[in-house]
């Protein structure tokens, strides 16, 4: 079928749609609305958008966004080194740390296990989680996966893998709706659930 739009329009439509939760129409939206933008503007969001990416890396240790080798929460030596809140993306950082309850350190799969999508153990940061636990002297993990099919089936893995190493293996508490995403829990339901975190049975 031939587009409507010529090839700049119809290119830029199809590389915004590309973007997680930005089907066609809203595609669609967001290039007309940049079209109508006066040229700084558009250079403006242009620029941050290659500023970030070349300034912005993941974290050595943790894989949370930094732009230095550490984060700044793994670059703070007042945060308890002995347990850890392992969670899907960085952005679930920024929830938890709202909640002002976890005075710990993060470490950030970059994903959930989906085998639908071709998401596996291999695909995620597992292998350095399990380096850092007698490295750092790890006594706590706290499972933080969503609360959905993916993040359960991740954490369930998880503590296969990190309970035969002596640790505390909890998971965040009930309270979080099924199907949610961690990032979008006011504080109060987050900082519960962590206070309410609760021993894996990997039964």
């Amino acid at each position: 079928m031939v587009s409507a739009y010529t090839p700049p329009v119809q290119t830029l439509i199809d590389e915004l749609g590309r973007l997680p939760g930005i089907g066609p129409k809203s595609a669609q939206r967001i290039a007309f609305h940049l079209l109508k933008l006066p040229s700084a503007d558009v250079a403006r969001l242009a620029h941050a958008i290659n500023d970030a990416k070349d300034k912005v890396r993941f974290c050595e240790r943790c894989f949370n966004v930094a732009e230095g080798a550490l984060c700044p929460i793994c670059a703070d030596d007042r945060r308890d080194a002995t347990v850890v809140c392992v969670v899907e993306e960085s952005r679930d950082i920024v929830a938890l740390e709202r909640t002002g309850e976890f005075r710990g350190r993060y470490h950030v799969l970059l994903g959930a296990m989906n085998p639908l999508e071709g998401i596996g153990p291999e695909q995620l940061k597992i292998r350095e989680l399990l380096t850092r636990i007698d490295a750092e002297g790890i006594t706590e993990v706290i499972l933080c996966t969503n609360p959905n099919t993916e993040g359960e089936v991740t954490a369930m893995y998880l503590a296969r893998q990190l309970q035969p190493l002596g640790l505390t293996v909890t998971r965040i508490a009930s309270g979080l709706p099924v199907g949610g995403d961690l990032e979008y829990a006011d504080e109060l339901t987050l900082g519960r659930a962590l206070e309410g975190r609760r021993p894996v049975d990997d039964g």
